[in-house]
């Protein structure tokens, strides 16, 4: 089988936030179990994939990283376009980036998908010594705002893959529900064809479509 039809779901996945907070090293670490301390700010944008298995589907990842940079911002519209979830990023020793999760947050309000699912994420949770943002805080704001919330270290590997497994299984529950009502709505597929509903944007989403058996 292709490499490219491995997968049962593809999921776009991005990862927005002030710059330094760790956006480029959750990756890192969630797709290549790296870490790199002297990691530089992302210029532009890069992503990286990774598959997991959830409810016995492979769910393939893509992750979009980049910069936190203003001066990058004209990219927004591309960087959004197909997404399904974004984690939502602050550094638990800075307050100010915390306080910008507002405007993040506005932001993927008016560029993204109006069902995407965002998870608050506070990194760093290795840095205890100079926590400037309190655990409860953050939570309130993300039940607030209808966030899934968590702590991460993306040094230490604390809670990463709980936050990409977390946040990739709330997507796969909400798509593949919908394709079951959708499937109950329309005349059933005969013979055992699938019904693929992938929200993705490259051609690989559309290879099992219409295949049976």
């Amino acid at each position: 089988m292709a490499e490219s039809s491995n997968y049962d779901y593809l999921f776009k996945v991005v990862l927005i936030g002030d710059s330094g907070v760790g956006k480029s090293n959750l990756l890192s670490r969630f797709t290549r179990n790296e870490f790199n301390l002297e990691s530089k700010s992302t210029i532009g944008v890069e992503f990286a994939t990774r598959s997991i298995n959830v409810d016995g589907k492979t769910v393939k990842a893509q992750i979009w990283d980049t910069a936190g940079q203003e001066r990058y911002r004209a990219i927004t519209s591309a960087y959004y376009r197909g997404a399904v979830g974004a984690l939502l990023v602050y550094d638990i020793a800075k307050h100010a980036t915390f306080v910008n999760v507002t405007r993040w947050l506005k932001e993927l309000r008016d560029h993204a998908d109006s069902n995407i699912v965002i998870m608050l994420v506070g990194n760093k949770s290795d840095l205890k010594h100079l926590r400037a943002v309190p655990t409860d805080e953050a939570k309130s704001f993300s039940t607030e705002n209808g966030l899934s919330f968590i702590e991460t270290s993306a040094l230490d590997a604390s809670n990463v893959e709980s936050a990409f497994q977390t946040i990739l299984t709330d997507i796969y529950r909400i798509v593949s529900s919908k394709a079951l009502e959708q499937a109950t709505d329309s005349i059933k597929p005969t013979q055992g064809d699938s019904i693929a509903v992938r929200p993705t944007l490259d051609a690989p989403s559309n290879d099992k479509a219409g295949k049976c058996c």
